[in-house]
């Protein structure tokens, strides 16, 4: 049995419970239909109990909404990220499935393969702001070649540059970086000035946080197609590309010149390293900022010190392009009422209740993000992230956590002074070989 049909027996309970003919394949999925009548039904929506502690009021907003409009009730069932698919799964094989569940965006593809969700491109632009939602969260809950949407963005996060302020300032450098060159020049200054300090990094880049080497490659060859491509049914590799290449060793030239993480690390602990005092910036997602800070597991006297700017790129407002992560929501195929599930996510992701959710998350569509960054000073950075040019990983249910543990080591061992181009063609052979079975 190749990797492919393994791959399909794996997930063949899904097959089984969502798909709407004999083949099971997004294509055959169940076309979407926008439903109000609702007088006496009931809704049931799986949501993460993020925004039970974030923004309850926009899930109470969206409900009122969709009762006056539809008549029905909606029964909110909060769930955690634990296990949380063997629970989707299981709910799916019993064909009891919620109208409305929500999925981290890199859950989905697997998902959308199977048939498991209602196929909404249909209705799509009877949904506010579906053509300006944020593209690599909009791509999530596409077809590889984005021709049919499943699932749509909820909300999102981003990884951003975060330094302190102090150090910086101690150094000389007391205006954020506008460009690449500008923090090597920043970078330069505050590594001299901290020559004394031990294992110290101006700016933490281990080797093998392959998120942020690759979000330097897709600055000089573009965002879309990072890692590797879809043509028709069969994948092709993107990592060899004379320009991803090139980003790459931006990032490699960074990391050996500023950074002592190593190059069999990856970026799980930097926030706690940060917090020692030794490391003046790291590239992480927008909340590590209060976690460096945080009493518990940070120091909290570097939290007036601390500040966060999107990560730069070769030009000046044009960032290098963040992975995307956040969250999609999908109507499930075999749900009792598919279609008032269509509504109300039409309803709970319209502009009214995104631009209240924007007071505490990235919200979907990038006409809305000023919101967002008008809401806190700290959002600046993860906003200018989101609005600019993103990246997704390859949108295949084939795509496993094998394939990140890969490019990890790959990029661990060009940081061991491996060179790119092969360690990159190594890796681009062993994504590819799963991507095609």
């Amino acid at each position: 049995m190749n990797r492919k049909l393994a791959a399909v027996a794996a997930i063949a309970t899904v097959l089984v419970a969502s798909a709407c003919s004999s083949s099971g394949s997004s294509g055959d999925a169940k076309q979407a239909t926008l439903s109000k009548d609702g007088k006496g039904k009931k809704i049931t929506v799986w949501l993460m109990d993020d925004a039970q502690k974030g923004w309850p009021s926009v899930v109470e907003a969206a409900k009122k909404q969709f009762k006056e409009e539809t008549g029905a009730d909606v029964d909110i069932q909060w769930q955690t990220w634990t296990n949380y698919t063997t629970k989707l799964d299981t709910a799916l094989l019993s064909g009891n499935a919620p109208e409305v569940v929500e999925l981290g965006n890199t859950q989905t593809a697997k998902y959308i393969e199977a048939g498991s969700f209602v196929d909404l491109t249909g209705v799509k632009a009877q949904f506010e702001n579906s053509d300006k939602y944020l593209d690599s969260l909009a791509a999530s809950g596409q077809t590889p070649d984005g021709s049919k949407t499943y699932a749509v963005p909820y909300y999102a996060g981003a990884r951003v540059l975060i330094y302190r302020k102090d150090l910086f300032a101690a150094a000389g450098v007391t205006n954020p970086p506008t460009t690449l060159a500008e923090l090597k020049d920043a970078l330069t200054k505050v590594k001299a000035a901290n020559a004394s300090v031990p294992n110290f990094s101006a700016l933490y880049l281990p080797g093998q946080n392959w998120y942020t080497a690759a979000s330097f490659g897709a600055g000089t060859f573009g965002v879309k197609n990072i890692v590797a491509k879809s043509d028709g049914d069969k994948w092709t590799g993107t990592l060899t590309d004379p320009k991803f290449i090139e980003g790459v060793k931006v990032w490699n030239d960074l990391q050996k010149q500023f950074s002592v993480g190593g190059a069999t690390t990856d970026e799980a602990t930097q926030d706690a390293l940060m917090a020692k005092g030794n490391i003046a910036a790291i590239v992480g997602n927008g909340w590590e900022l209060g976690s460096v800070a945080d009493p518990k597991v940070g120091d909290p006297t570097l939290k007036d010190k601390l500040a966060s700017i999107a990560l730069p790129g070769n030009a000046a407002g044009q960032p290098t392009p963040a992975f995307l992560g956040g969250s999609d929501l999908a109507v499930p195929a075999k749900s009792a009422n598919p279609g008032l599930g269509a509504t109300f996510l039409q309803i709970f992701t319209n502009t009214k209740q995104q631009t209240e959710l924007a007071k505490f998350a990235i919200p979907n569509a990038k006409n809305l993000v000023a919101a967002y960054k008008a809401a806190a000073p700290a959002n600046k950075a993860t906003g200018d992230a989101a609005e600019g040019q993103t990246w997704f990983i390859p949108n295949s249910p084939m795509w496993s956590g094998a394939d990140e543990t890969a490019l990890k080591n790959a990029f661990g061992a060009i940081a061991a002074g491996g060179d790119p181009a092969a360690e990159l063609k190594k890796v681009e052979e062993t994504v590819l070989k799963d991507l095609n079975g």
